[in-house]
């Protein structure tokens, strides 16, 4: 029986199941089956792992890991710094940043055919690594990150690969200001973070990683000034519609995937 998994640790509230079970049940891939494993020492467990996984999606903290255990990386996950997918090989296990079509799908759901040149991105943690590689695929080539600290200084080198001016704030600065001069805003943190600041930043189109609970206090407040939004949601299935495609082979029925992952947010 071919399988499939989700690693990380706390691993009970992933909804990759969802997604990716609904795939196999469309497609009629009645041999396939997708479980969740609490994995925290990622190395000692791919030495044990049965060959019927051909693959697994790769959740905090074992991001970095996967990278480091991988004897194949594609381009976009080196150049990232961290992998959410291994998918075995003859060559052996192959690591892939897919987080980055994860976003760059929720951006196109927000942005349609628009051509934003500016962004600001709140949060310098891992996910806005990811965000910059969608952000500069939409043709942005300035970014502002707001953060509490500076840690311009790990982003840069991944900004300047991809052609992105980067320029770093604090929440002392006039955010409204800010916000009204930028094409789009992408949260990448918890929406409790923004407290106090939501009227100010919510002045242009918004991303939010949040998924759960949706909508976010972020994304209620700039739909109330008619501003598009789109969540963490879209941005979770576009990531396993390319992880589907590379561990079964057969092109991911999307809309299915997405309907029961609705379900289970519901």
């Amino acid at each position: 029986m071919p399988r499939a998994a989700v690693l990380g640790s706390p691993i009970a509230h992933s909804l990759s199941p969802v997604l990716h079970n609904a795939g196999y049940a469309a497609l009629k891939l009645e041999d396939w089956e997708y479980t969740r494993h609490e994995v925290t020492d990622l190395r000692s467990f791919l030495e044990t792992v049965g060959e019927d996984y051909r693959g697994f999606s790769v959740t905090m903290p074992l991001k970095f890991d996967a990278l480091q255990c991988a004897d194949i990386v594609s381009e976009r996950a080196e150049l990232i710094g961290s992998a959410n997918t291994l998918v075995r090989t003859e060559s052996g296990w192959r690591a892939d940043n897919t987080d980055t079509e994860g976003v760059l799908g929720a951006l196109d759901e927000l942005l349609g055919e628009s051509q934003p040149t500016t962004a600001l991105v709140i949060g310098a943690g891992g996910t806005a690594r990811p965000v910059l590689w969608g952000l500069a695929r939409r043709g942005v080539t300035h970014v502002t990150v707001l953060n509490r600290s500076d840690r311009l200084a790990e982003l840069r080198p991944l900004a300047d690969a991809l052609g992105i001016t980067l320029r770093g704030t604090t929440f002392t600065e006039n955010l409204l200001g800010l916000a009204r001069s930028v094409d789009l805003i992408v949260s990448t943190v918890p929406s409790a973070a923004l407290e106090g600041h939501l009227s100010q930043l919510a002045k242009a189109p918004v991303f939010d990683v949040i998924y759960d609970p949706w909508p976010t206090p972020l994304t209620v407040h700039a739909a109330a000034d008619g501003f598009a939004t789109v969540g963490g949601h879209i941005m979770l299935a576009n990531q396993a519609y390319s992880q589907f495609e590379q561990f079964t082979g057969h092109t991911a029925p999307r809309q299915e995937m997405l309907a029961a992952l609705n379900n289970a947010l519901a």
